[in-house]
């Protein structure tokens, strides 16, 4: 073998773990960048604290307007997101039943609601436009990107 053919093999191999270097590099640069986005993420969440999974309801004001959205169900023990994305109001509104024993959280805040899934823009008139009217509860998010709710068990039904 030539001394001129070595070294050009010695090149090519010098270049082939520089490449494979920088693309393990690069990787985890990517690796870390997606990372970084993940958690970057900002979203409403609502973690069910009993035992039994809930019927979730959701009030806010928006760009629109109020509107009302339903139904998430979330297991019991288990969390999930009701908003993705950063957050764009101060207060959302949270009305929340267990169907399977017979509890609700609930308020003062009247929002339209029906047993189906729903989007319903506005608040006014629940009833006239065929829809339930159903007390909700406030959450102050105190201008966060993201929060979490954590829906503990009724201290007594109505709750």
């Amino acid at each position: 073998m030539t001394m001129q053919r070595k070294v050009g093999e010695r090149r090519q191999k010098t270049s082939h773990r520089l490449a494979r270097h920088l693309l393990t590099i690069l990787t985890g640069t990517l690796v870390g960048l997606g990372l970084t986005t993940t958690a970057a993420l900002a979203d409403l969440r609502l973690c069910n604290k009993t035992d039994s999974t809930v019927s979730v309801a959701l009030g806010y004001k928006g760009k629109e307007g109020w509107r009302s959205e339903g139904w998430w169900n979330i297991e019991g023990g288990k969390c999930g997101p009701l908003l993705t994305g950063a957050l764009g109001s101060r207060y959302y509104y949270i009305y929340a039943v267990d169907s399977r024993r017979g509890g609700e959280w609930s308020g003062k805040a009247f929002m339209c609601t029906r047993r189906k899934m729903f989007t319903i823009q506005g608040i006014e008139d629940c009833v006239a436009r065929g829809y339930e009217r159903t007390g909700f509860f406030e959450i102050d998010t105190a201008e966060q990107r993201s929060w979490t709710i954590h829906l503990y068990q009724p201290t007594k039904e109505g709750n």
